[in-house]
This record gives C-alpha cells, sequence and structure tokens, in this order.
C-alpha cells in the first residue's frame, strides 16, 4: 500500500483502511489524523508484525473527522460494529451468561432465569457465573417473595382451569392466577423482591423483624415463625452476595490477564456494596496494545451499550487507560453524572481488585489448555481432509447442505459453515424450496445450490458501494462444499459447480450416512477416511449440524402451516389477530376448546368474531375437540 496522496487533516476523527475489494480491514481513531495515519507508513522492520499484516493487505485508507476526542470515540465505536474489520480486537463472550428477570411490564409480574438478548420492561439482575447459583438465590427468595415464575401460557391454563399449581400448594407462588392474591400486595412482594436484589434490603428485613416481634407478643407464635423463616431465607440469599464495600458504593472492577495473542477479562459488578454479579471474555489481540490501550479498550467495548446494570460511579481498573480523561468524559456524558476510572493502590478495592484479577489469570490459563487441545486437533483435521480429498489447500472455510421435508410438503435446504474448524452460525443460511419438487432431493439440492452459488457470483462481482458496506451475505467462496448424501447428491453438486464455472475454484464432496462413507468426484470409490480420526469427526460433526438446522426449519415451517390451516376461514379472524388470540389463550389447543363466554372475555375481540370463532370449532361433530 502506497502513503495516501493529498493533505490528511490535523483534526479529530477516525480512519478505515480497505483491502483491495473495498472491504474494511481496521477502524481507529485517533486525536490528530495526519500523525496517526503517518505513522502506519514507517519502515516495515520498526512495526509490530500484526500492524505490518494488516499495512501489507490494506489497499487504501480513509478518515471522517469530527469535532473532538469524544466524537471520535463514538464514531470509532459506530464503525466498528458496522464492519466487525479483521484486524481490530474483538471481545469474545465464552458463554452465554444467565440473569434474574423481573418482567415488570406485565399485570402480575413474573421472576425467571435467561440468557440472551434483553428486552423492554424487564428488570435484570447479574450475570451470574452459573445458572445453579441463581437458582438457588431464586428458590430461597420465593419463599419470603412468592412471585410466579410460570410462562404465560401455563398462567392462562390455569386461571381458566380455575386451579393453581404444585408451587401454589408449597408456598412459592401467591397464585394470581386464581386470585389468591391482589393486586396490591402483589405490586408489594415485587417491590419487596427488587429491593433486596437492588441491595436495599434493611427496609424490607427491619419490617419483617418488627412483624415478628409483634406477632410475637400477641402470641400469635405461628406467624411469627412464618416470618423468622421469611428473615433467614432473604439473610441466606444476602450471604451469597458477598459484602466487599460501603453500602452506598456501585463500583466496577476490571481484572485483566494477558499473553502476546490473548487476553482475559473478569469484571464484577458491586452494587451498594455488594457483588451482584459477575462476567468475563477474552480479547483476540490482532492487534499491537500497551496494557493502557489495551485497558482502554476494555472499558470502550464494556460500555459502548447500554449496560444492563447501568454505569457505576467508579470503574476500577489494572492501570490507567490511554486517554484516561476522554474516557471519563464519555462515561460521564453517557451516565449524566461524574463517573472516574481509577487504579486502586491500597485497601478494599485493591484487595477486591487483585481477586478480580486472579480470576482473570485462571480462566486465561484455562483457556490456553482448551486453545492448545482445539486448535491443535482443529488443524489436524484440516491438514488431514485437504491430504485425504487431494484439496488445492487446507479447506478453512467448508459448507454443507441439508434437504428436509415430510412427504414433499414444507420442503426445505440448510446451509451450514465451519470457519477454521468452528461452525459459524452468522453464516448459516435456510433455504424454501420454490419449485415445488415433490420428493425430489436431487431437484431440491439443485435448486439450493444454484441459488447459493448464483448469488456468490453476482456479489463476487459486484463493487463495493460508495459507502463501503461489507458484502452480501454469499460473497463468500467455500474451500470446501460438503453435501449430505451419497454419489446421487454428489453428482448434482457437482454439475451445479461445473455449469456455473467453478469447478476449478469450489471442491465438492458427499458424506452418506449409512456407512458414514465420503465420495469426491471422478472415484467411484469412497475415500478412506480412517474411523475415529480428526477429519471425520469434523465432516460428521457439520453434517449431523446441518441436518439439526434444516429440521428446526421445517419444524417451523410446518407448525406455522397447521396453525394457518386450522384458523383458516373464519370471519373477522386475520393474521395480526389470530396470532394475538394465540398468545392470549396459549395455542391452537385452547382456542378449539375455549366456551363462548372465555372468548367474550377478550375485551379486543369482537363478539361477532369470537362467535364466528366457537362456531368453528363446534358447529360440527367432525370438528368437536
Amino acid at each position: 500500500m502506497q502513503k495516501p496522496s493529498g493533505v490528511i487533516p490535523e483534526t479529530p476523527g477516525s480512519y478505515q483502511f480497505k483491502d483491495a475489494s473495498g472491504r474494511v480491514i481496521y477502524v481507529g481513531k485517533a486525536n490528530n489524523l495526519r500523525a496517526r495515519v503517518n505513522s502506519y507508513f514507517a519502515k516495515t522492520d520498526s512495526l509490530h508484525p500484526r500492524t505490518c499484516n494488516m499495512v501489507n493487505a490494506a489497499h487504501s485508507v480513509e478518515w471522517i473527522e469530527v469535532r473532538n476526542e469524544i466524537e471520535a470515540l463514538i464514531l470509532e465505536h459506530s464503525l466498528i460494529n458496522r464492519y466487525s474489520p479483521r484486524f481490530n480486537i474483538r471481545l469474545r463472550d465464552d458463554k452465554s451468561y444467565p440473569f434474574l428477570a423481573v418482567t415488570i411490564d406485565e399485570q402480575w409480574p413474573r421472576v425467571m432465569v435467561m440468557r440472551g438478548r434483553k428486552r423492554k420492561g424487564t428488570r435484570y439482575f447479574g450475570p451470574y457465573p452459573h445458572s445453579w447459583a441463581i437458582h438457588e438465590t431464586l428458590d430461597l427468595l420465593l419463599k419470603t417473595f412468592p412471585i410466579r415464575t410460570c410462562s404465560a401460557a401455563t398462567f392462562k391454563q390455569h386461571e381458566r382451569l380455575g386451579r393453581p399449581c404444585l408451587l401454589f400448594h408449597i408456598e412459592k407462588c401467591s397464585g394470581p392466577c386464581v386470585g389468591s392474591v391482589d393486586a396490591s400486595k402483589y405490586s408489594e412482594l415485587v417491590h419487596d423482591f427488587l429491593q433486596v436484589m437492588d441491595g436495599e434490603s434493611e427496609v424490607v428485613v427491619n419490617r419483617l423483624e418488627k412483624q415478628m416481634a409483634e406477632s410475637s407478643q400477641a402470641q400469635e407464635f405461628e406467624r411469627a415463625a412464618k416470618h423468622r423463616d421469611h428473615l433467614e431465607a432473604i439473610k441466606l440469599a444476602l450471604e451469597r452476595q458477598q459484602m466487599v464495600g460501603e453500602r452506598d458504593e456501585d463500583l466496577d472492577v476490571i481484572g485483566i490477564a494477558e499473553d502476546e495473542f490473548e487476553a482475559s477479562v473478569q469484571v464484577f459488578y458491586v452494587r451498594k456494596g455488594r457483588v451482584v454479579g459477575r462476567k468475563g471474555f477474552i480479547v483476540d489481540k490482532v492487534e499491537d496494545v500497551t496494557s493502557a490501550e489495551l485497558a482502554a479498550l476494555v472499558v470502550e467495548r464494556l460500555y459502548d451499550e447500554s449496560p444492563i446494570l447501568g454505569i457505576p460511579k467508579i470503574v476500577v481498573v489494572p492501570c490507567e487507560p490511554e486517554r484516561n480523561e476522554v474516557l471519563e468524559q464519555w462515561l460521564s456524558q453517557s451516565k449524566n453524572s461524574k463517573v472516574e476510572v481509577r487504579v486502586p493502590y491500597r485497601g478494599d478495592k485493591r484487595e477486591l481488585h487483585e481477586l478480580v484479577t486472579q480470576n482473570a489469570t485462571q480462566e486465561l490459563n484455562r483457556h490456553r489448555l482448551r486453545r492448545a487441545a482445539d486448535h491443535t486437533a482443529r488443524s489436524r483435521a484440516l491438514s488431514e481432509l485437504q491430504d485425504l480429498l487431494g484439496l488445492p489447500e487446507a479447506p478453512l472455510r467448508i459448507e454443507c447442505y441439508d434437504m428436509a421435508h415430510l412427504q414433499g410438503t414444507d420442503y426445505v435446504g440448510s446451509m451450514v459453515v465451519l470457519e477454521d474448524g468452528l461452525p459459524l452460525k452468522r453464516e448459516y443460511r435456510r433455504f424454501k424450496i420454490k419449485s415445488g419438487q415433490g420428493n425430489d432431493d436431487y431437484a431440491a439440492m439443485r435448486e439450493v445450490l444454484t441459488r447459493r452459488l448464483t448469488a456468490y457470483i453476482k456479489e463476487r462481482d459486484q463493487p463495493v458501494n460508495e459507502r463501503g458496506d461489507r458484502p452480501g451475505k454469499f460473497s463468500y467462496a467455500p474451500q470446501l462444499l460438503l453435501v449430505d448424501g451419497g454419489k446421487g447428491q454428489l453428482g448434482v453438486a457437482e454439475q451445479v459447480v461445473r455449469e456455473l464455472g467453478l469447478e476449478h475454484e469450489i471442491p465438492v464432496a458427499a458424506l452418506a450416512k449409512r456407512l458414514e462413507e465420503v465420495f469426491i468426484p471422478g472415484n467411484d470409490q469412497p475415500v478412506e477416511v480412517p474411523r475415529g480420526s480428526d477429519a471425520l469427526f469434523m465432516l460428521q460433526v457439520i453434517r449431523d449440524e446441518a441436518h439439526r438446522f434444516a429440521n428446526r426449519f421445517h419444524r417451523e415451517l410446518r407448525g406455522k402451516r397447521m396453525i394457518k390451516s386450522e384458523l383458516d376461514g373464519i370471519s373477522g379472524l386475520g393474521p395480526t389477530r389470530a396470532k394475538k388470540l394465540l398468545d392470549a389463550l396459549g395455542g391452537v389447543k385452547q382456542v378449539k376448546t375455549a366456551t363462548r363466554e372465555a372468548l367474550a372475555e377478550l375485551k379486543w375481540l369482537p363478539k361477532r368474531t369470537a362467535d364466528a370463532i366457537f362456531e368453528h370449532f363446534h358447529s360440527s361433530p367432525d370438528n368437536t375437540p
């Protein structure tokens, strides 16, 4: 790459390196764009090897000016999230952490343990390192605050039956489904539960102690014993949240352990002086960074989106981050109050930080062991596949295809991807068969492969637009195209690749289920892939994943079609109203068995439509459930 022509401004901003295809491969920020960009064009022997690789892969560099460093920081985050550049440092969660969630936007709020995407109208506590830890805490608190934990469908089912579930009988639910608790009392239970989880338990504990004393003085010993049991349950739950600071302290403690290639980050969330959650992730150091730069990057990524527990007053870090004053201004703007990013040198915070760093060190050691074992096995499998299948290079990207149907209906296809031997789920694709193939697997396979590879050719040859957007979803070619089946499926794949002129670019193979035989073009006999080898195991993993993915999509389509056919033809019941009806009653079976009175209770459902639904399922003996 040549040094960019033209005058680079000496202003704050973000710069983007792009490859020959116009794809963004690195995004950075700078207070002085000219000085920062020019630093990449020093002598190559003075650059770090990773930086040198990035510059060699780059074809051009562009920049965007902003008014100050904070805007440059925000712009960098936005561009990294948009382009996912391959040479930027990445934070990888090693697991999906569980949270304790309370659905405060519902009429009868529900408490549950959940993972994954967060939604509005729900309060979250955690994350917790293990699901059993949060289940034990919840089990203890439900003895004192019997909030419902059931799903909406289960709640409606018991509400309709007029009988509570087992949790009501063992006093771990107050029974709102059968009217055993009024709305104000239930709201009080939810409020007290949230107070305890927020670390503000003194008010609740003092009230229970007072009620226990009053009951004892009134010689209501059974009620006093119940208050005592509730107090013990709360205290046990609080003991699981380690007290590490003053009762009014809110802080996040970040510990980092690193080697040349990766770093382990552990975060302890402290609210009201108690550790209420923790989280860990691994950092891929694909660029050369100092400890101060790494600390800054970790803080930036940790708070670049709205954190579930909010931004605390204090963020404790192992060393002062690069441009710490800019970070503090950015965090303070996001929180709308002053935030400090500090290094602890003595006292309780120093001891807590040492504990968090120790956790990070132990996790990095465990990750090294896993990485060494996994990386060795994956590298061996890819090398074996290259040798056994006669591939021109190790298949770093493998795509596998499978079909699913039921007697020719709801025909679907799946495409799953392995990159570097690991599943790349964001690249998975699903196909609805459009040509009505009946029971013809070969024709369905031909359609799927043709659609995928035609899209690849189109996107491969299409220039990147002016904004530099990332290429489309089919822009990468596999280094091995694997189909689930035997010689017939292989023949289809081979023919499609040849017709599209890709036979010299994309190798194909087939894996038959029956004897786990591998077939390649030009060879009547299966390739001898040793049983128990890493290569065969990798092929089996991707084949089974394609089968699972196809079957799941098939079940979804079939379920939607069956629901649609059950509710089809009912006057006044369109798709939107039908979905709302299913959500309200809990499923098709409940709709079919619903009484006229139950349907009439749905105030949003017109009476004429409610009558039509009832008549549809009850007017004929053939339709009687």
